[in-house]
């Protein structure tokens, strides 16, 4: 058993992460850093501390997952590996491309995990999407389209997310899901155009992007925005032997706000109105029809952390690929 320290209690810790450390036998939450919440009151048998200094000086903390704001990753991370425990940043994994560097180098030098909590690779949307990729039903990709879109017209109470910053911005934010997601499903691109711009009144940070991956023959288009009331489809895949369109997302973290934990019957499972459409040719039929969604499966993150400190087992999720997201979005940002 892992004992783990987290490092804020927002969003990401309080819902995203502690349930599942809390429901996996491989791990004990031990210490949960916040200063302006009490984690006691959902989290019961947890330590509360003020600062990353008293989880580092804490000689039985195994793991550390970084959930604090985006400014301080690069500095907690490279404090923690120095301190000689392994480490889990939420994304974005740094602000630009030297730190990243400087990180995966050290995390090398030191011998220990250095990872990101790129959770949308387990989306059930995501997965389902994959998999029909790879598995041929499609044929040869051409076009690859991925839309991650809110409707939140009103600006964050959060005020550091609001806060024109290195690390900040919808890039660093819901784009450095669906960057990843790209790289995971066909590597480096050739070349990369992008915009990101401002659309919410009063915003002082950038709120939308079009960005356009070009791998030679595939063409891939990444959009995003915080001013989308009527959703449009979340993926778009055309290939060779035919499309691919899904609406809807994954449902995780609506359970997990909810109050759903991760072990419960029905997690992570889609309602059918969101099934996505294939329309392709099989064994020489046009074949049109819906197709199940996966269920998504974020547990998959945190049993393969436990897999690669204690078995020694390959990482999921390596840091030179976000390496390659930072790249990106420091090209559409230039």
């Amino acid at each position: 058993m892992l004992n783990v320290a987290l490092i804020g209690f927002g969003l990401s810790g309080r819902y995203l992460q502690a349930p599942f450390f809390e429901t996996n036998p491989n791990f004990n939450l031990k210490t949960i850093v916040s200063n302006s919440q009490n984690p006691k009151e959902y989290f019961p048998n947890v330590n509360v501390a003020k600062s990353l200094d008293e989880v580092l000086a804490d000689d039985s903390i195994d793991l550390v997952s970084i959930c604090s704001p985006n400014s301080t990753h690069f500095e907690y991370a490279k404090k923690t590996l120095l301190a000689g425990k392994n480490v889990l940043v939420e994304k974005p994994f740094t602000a630009t491309i030297e730190e990243a560097e400087e990180l995966i180098a050290l995390g090398k030098e030191t011998g220990k995990l250095l990872t990101i909590f790129q959770n949308r690779r387990f989306d059930s949307d995501f997965m389902t999407v994959k998999k029909i990729i790879d598995d041929g039903l499609l044929g040869e990709i051409l076009n690859f389209e991925a839309h991650f879109n809110r409707f939140k017209p009103v600006l964050n109470p959060k005020k550091w997310k609001e806060t024109v910053s290195p690390a900040n911005g919808i890039l660093y934010d819901l784009g450095a899901h669906i960057i990843d997601q790209a790289i995971v499903l066909f590597g480096s691109p050739q070349s990369v155009w992008g915009q990101s711009f401002t659309q919410r009144e009063g915003s002082e940070i950038e709120d939308a992007f079009d960005i356009r991956l070009d791998y030679g023959k595939l063409k891939v288009t990444l959009r995003s925005s915080l001013l989308v009331r009527e959703d449009s489809p979340r993926y778009i895949i055309h290939g060779t032997k035919g499309s691919f369109v899904k609406y809807g997302i994954d449902v995780q973290e609506d359970h997990l706000k909810a109050g759903l934990q991760p072990n419960d019957a029905g997690f992570g499972v889609e309602p059918s109105s969101q099934v996505g459409i294939l329309n392709a040719d099989m064994n020489g039929l046009g074949i049109r029809g819906t197709v199940e969604t996966l269920t998504g499966n974020w547990s998959l993150l945190f049993q393969n952390l436990h897999d690669v400190i204690v078995d020694g087992k390959e990482l999921i999720i390596k840091p030179e690929e976000v390496l390659e997201q930072i790249k990106i979005i420091e090209k559409v940002r230039a």
